[in-house]
């Protein structure tokens, strides 16, 4: 239950009217809310307040608050627009959810709500009492205080927000989340495997699109409600077509899996038109990959930002490898569901490929790819090391192919030793 809340609010977090919504609902109930503080009787124990003064204030945050609404909206429109062409539009969903933006707009446009609101009651006699016109006063004093303050602090937000560097940390930190989970659960829940006998039914989802969410624990109370197992064939971030079926399921007494099974199985599998990045740990390093690439491109030309993102993946892989050796990784919950582990073969060439295609015409680029790789190829993990060795080598056969001066070559060759 807790998976799905979390993938619901994830999404809404990517929604930019979710929070100036909520905000402009609670500026409405404070509004009204001071009306109802006349019945407490407190008016003789409260400084008298002018109408005019709480007019004034009201007045003068109607006017400004929407052009500091439209100004906030078009500096983060332009913070998307320079994170989607200097990084990659994979980024987009983990920039339009930053914190600090999304409150800053809530707040501007809940203050102009509370504001022309509040401004139309006290001008029509809502307010007639001396403690509805007090407590009036006090919200627009906290409003303006959290105005300046969020302004402030968004200000201080902005001017790093949609920048390269802020967008590799926010595409890391999304990888490193999704690297914990996984490895605190590397098969979902479910078992490492189990044969399936001929005759298994094929399950197929209801949509063409990337697996975004596999929920693991409806598949468990499914198979144990129909007597079921069920082997998992599409793990987050595959691509489905109607000839790909998503699970392979049988029926463990006689007969053969109902329709209404198979519709309750392919229902689990979260289907969308992009990939995700909560349950799809390849997609961190997919995202980062995008990011060395388009730096390495002649309209660029950045080989500083491929060597920073080379030793981000570095980071992300060490972090996997020691995911898996701690001793709090989940027991098999869903004994009825069969899922693969990730394949550490299509993770390095998810993270390394682009970058020894696109780099190797850059001697400094390579250089540091085969140390990046000799580190990994360092760890216990022997499919780790396997897979280092592989990409140092195919690493310096594309060197070679493109880097024509001798003492560049040399130095690739001196740097790829351990590969040999």
């Amino acid at each position: 239950m807790w998976d799905n809340l979390s993938f619901v609010i994830k999404r809404l977090r990517e929604r930019l009217w979710i929070k100036p919504l909520i905000v402009c609902v609670l500026s409405i109930g404070a509004v009204f809310l001071a009306n109802l503080m006349d019945m407490a009787e407190l008016g003789h124990l409260l400084p008298e307040i002018t109408k005019e003064s709480a007019e004034t204030l009201l007045k003068i945050m109607a006017s400004s608050m929407l052009m500091m609404a439209t100004f906030a909206v078009a500096s983060m429109v332009a913070a998307y627009a320079s994170a989607s062409s200097t990084a990659t539009p994979r980024s987009f969903p983990l920039i339009i959810s930053d914190d600090v933006s999304q409150n800053a707009l809530s707040v501007f446009i809940g203050a102009f709500i509370y504001s022309v609101i509040a401004l139309v009651a006290l001008m029509n006699g809502l307010y007639g009492g001396r403690t509805s016109q007090f407590i009036l006063f006090s919200l627009t004093i906290v409003v303006l205080a959290v105005i300046i303050i969020t302004f402030i602090w968004w200000v201080d937000n902005i001017a790093r927000l949609g920048r390269l560097g802020h967008t590799i940390d926010k595409v890391e930190a999304a990888a490193v989340e999704a690297i914990r989970k996984r490895q605190s659960a590397p098969r979902l829940g479910g078992v490492a495997s189990f044969s399936l006998p001929d005759g298994g039914r094929a399950v197929f989802g209801k949509a063409i699109g990337y697996v975004q969410r596999v929920d693991t624990a409806a598949l468990q109370a499914r198979a144990v409600e129909s007597q079921l197992r069920i082997v998992v064939a599409a793990l987050p971030g595959t691509f489905c077509t109607p000839n790909r079926p998503v699970a392979w399921v049988i029926r463990e007494t006689s007969g053969s899996v109902s329709d209404e099974d198979a519709e309750a199985i392919a229902a689990t599998f979260v289907i969308g038109g992009s990939r995700v990045f909560d349950q799809d740990p390849r997609f961190g390093l997919v995202a980062l990959s995008e990011i060395a690439s388009r730096a390495l491109s002649p309209a660029v030309n950045d080989p500083g930002t491929a060597i920073d993102v080379t030793g981000t993946l570095v980071r992300l892989f060490v972090m996997w490898d020691e995911c898996g050796k701690e001793d709090d990784v989940s027991t098999v919950q869903f004994d009825r569901v069969a899922v693969p582990e990730l394949s550490v073969a299509d993770m390095f060439d998810d993270a390394f490929t682009g970058i020894a295609r696109d780099g190797a015409g850059a001697v400094e680029v390579v250089i540091r790819l085969l140390k990046a790789l000799e580190a990994l190829a360092a760890t216990e993990d022997p499919a780790m090391r396997d897979n280092a060795l592989r990409h140092a080598r195919l690493a310096q056969v594309r060197a070679e192919k493109v880097l024509k001066v001798p003492e560049d070559l040399a130095a690739v060759r001196k740097a790829a030793r351990f590969a040999v």
